[in-house]
């Protein structure tokens, strides 16, 4: 009796925002339909998916770039951000030193440096990359640092007590502690450099071969072609929600056989 109704709970988990969205899409078809909305001011859903399927290897094309951006700065904040948390918790010192840098990383805006950044790289898509890093780096850095701070004081004594050294002390305790925030700052993190990605490349504006998704919108927006526009638009919202499920997915993997955080309750 138990199996059955943890996947009635599944299902209802992927069906009922399935319901909600599609109730949401046929609500706006016939709202725009209802009042003769004009597409360059609200295209209906139906026009939406018909400029999608129209320009559908283009917007592939773009979303390709787009994603080339996402992957190498989520990559590279991941090693970085994993680094300093490490070098931070090697001392308090070190952590108070220079965990400020990274806070001044966050709390920057993007836009206001991006022009700064694509002056000083001589390569394009070494300055976008660099503005999705420092968009998506902190998550990272803050909760990985915090998990590994974040040790069972009985645990870390019994450690200290059969007089266990640094290194197995962080790779038997500390690390494996940490996986759960490390992964939260995953999910945080692979959004936000989607996000970093697509500011930087509205910044820099680049066209041609090496056009992401967000000049696309651009120059769909400066022509009017409303719903090519909403059609790049949702591929990035999409692409949002896959990357945060494979996070989810990864994170199930890794911690669902021994973390409370990931196992499955069966009620």
């Amino acid at each position: 009796m138990k199996m059955p109704l943890i996947k009635d709970e599944r299902f209802l988990q992927a069906a009922a925002p399935v319901a909600v969205g599609l109730l949401f899409l046929l609500l706006w078809e016939m709202i725009v339909a209802a009042a003769g909305i004009e597409p360059y001011v609200l295209p209906a859903p139906s026009a939406i998916f018909a400029s999608l399927l129209e320009n559908f290897p283009m917007l592939m094309g773009a979303l390709w770039m787009t994603l080339k951006v996402t992957f190498i700065a989520f990559a590279v904040s991941v090693v970085l951000g994993v680094a300093a948390s490490l070098l931070f918790i090697q001392s308090r010192w070190i952590e108070m030193s220079l965990f400020p840098y990274a806070i001044l990383m966050q709390v920057t805006p993007i836009v206001a440096i991006a022009p700064l950044i694509i002056i000083w790289a001589n390569d394009t898509m070494t300055a976008l990359v660099l503005c999705a890093v420092i968009m998506a780096i902190f998550p990272v850095i803050s909760n990985t640092t915090l998990g590994l701070r974040s040790v069972d004081p009985n645990l870390l004594s019994m450690f200290r007590m059969y007089r266990a050294s640094r290194w197995q002390e962080l790779v038997k305790l500390r690390i494996p502690g940490a996986l759960p925030y490390f992964f939260g700052g995953l999910r945080i993190s692979s959004g936000l450099a989607l996000i970093g990605a697509v500011v930087a490349e509205f910044v820099a504006g680049t066209g041609g071969s090496k056009a992401g998704l967000a000049y696309v919108i651009l120059q769909s927006s400066y022509s009017l072609q409303i719903p090519k526009m909403f059609a790049a638009l949702i591929l990035i919202t999409v692409t949002g929600i896959l990357l945060f499920a494979l996070m989810v997915w990864l994170s199930d993997r890794a911690l669902s056989s021994w973390h409370e955080s990931a196992m499955k309750t069966e009620y």
